[in-house]
């Protein structure tokens, strides 16, 4: 693993966003709205901190199969920014998204049906990683577990140049974690949650692809944030729900709402990450017992949610 493209990417995000924050007037600021947690406008940045730390320790990776991965994501970060700024139409957004994931998965020579549904998942990684970004630690802080995860499982598989793609982006997201926890100086904003949501999934699969893990590895690592997504939607589509308005009843959002504080989130979700981290190298060291892993992780998740709706039901 290259040390000096991991630093590289920690210092680089973290003067990028320090500079950033002197001209804090000019910066396009996230205002509170019907989906927010917080109460003050702040910028909504973060991500081209993120972003160019990857951007930086890409230059010492010499791997080829990487190039796709890292274009994609600088692409939508691009568009993103746009969006922040400006405001895009969400079919432009979500052409971005489809282009990018299907641009990707065709470099690595993924073709058909495959590809397809590939592709799919790439695109709902994508946005659901945005929604996701809701409250101070919480993005953060899956990017650095998550992607720490995936670094040291291609490390143990012998994928140097992997390795060190996925740990640089983990370090450029603790350095973000500097300026957003405890209390946010800077929000993350699209630039940084849409390449990132993209990256979990395109990465995902081109570790599965060549055999470092099991599909079920990286969807293990970073279920906090797929399971309160996906969950999320089914109910808010079976109430006959707008899905795609603005909204606070992700999971994670109820618990800010019912008492608990964006610390006090963001320790209970990292410690959620760290755990559903350590059973995916459960699952990759003995494969055998996936079945029981998966059976184990929905369990687990039922029963914090049905806590939660307790919770939420009896306050109401």
């Amino acid at each position: 693993m290259n040390a000096i493209a991991v630093l590289s990417a920690f210092v680089v995000c973290g003067f990028t966003l320090a500079g950033l924050l002197r001209r804090r007037h000019a910066l396009p600021m996230d205002h509170p709205n019907a989906r927010s947690l917080h109460a003050q406008p702040t910028p909504r940045i973060g991500g081209l901190g993120i972003l160019g730390g990857v951007a930086v320790a890409g230059v010492w990776l010499v791997d080829s199969t990487l190039l796709p991965a890292m274009l994609g994501a600088l692409a939508l970060a691009a568009v993103s920014l746009a969006d922040d700024v400006r405001g895009l139409p969400v079919w432009v957004r979500f052409l971005a998204h489809f282009v990018a994931a299907a641009g990707c998965l065709l470099a690595w020579g993924i073709a058909g049906w495959t590809l397809v549904a590939a592709t799919l998942a790439v695109v709902w990684m994508t946005n659901l990683y945005n929604f996701m970004d809701g409250a101070n630690g919480l993005a953060g802080g899956m990017a650095t577990i998550g992607f720490g995860a995936l670094a040291l499982a291609a490390w143990l598989g012998g994928a140097s140049d992997l390795a060190t793609f996925c740990a640089a982006i983990a370090a450029a997201a603790l350095a973000f974690l500097y300026f957003n926890f405890p209390t946010a100086r800077l929000f993350m904003g699209d630039a940084g949650s849409i390449p990132l949501g993209f990256l979990a999934a395109s990465l995902g699969i081109l570790g599965a692809r060549e055999s470092l893990w099991s599909w079920a590895f990286p969807l293990l690592v970073f279920s906090p944030f797929i399971v309160d997504a996906s969950v999320t939607l089914v109910r808010r589509a079976l109430a006959g729900e707008k899905i795609w308005q603005a909204h606070r009843s992700h999971y994670y959002q109820r618990v800010v709402l019912l008492g608990a504080s964006h610390r006090q989130l963001a320790v209970a979700a990292w410690g959620l990450m760290l755990a559903m981290s350590s059973l995916a190298f459960v699952l990759r060291a003995w494969p055998q017992y996936t079945s029981g892993v998966l059976i184990l992780t929905a369990v687990l998740y039922a029963s914090i949610f049905l806590a939660i709706d307790r919770r939420w039901h009896g306050k109401s």
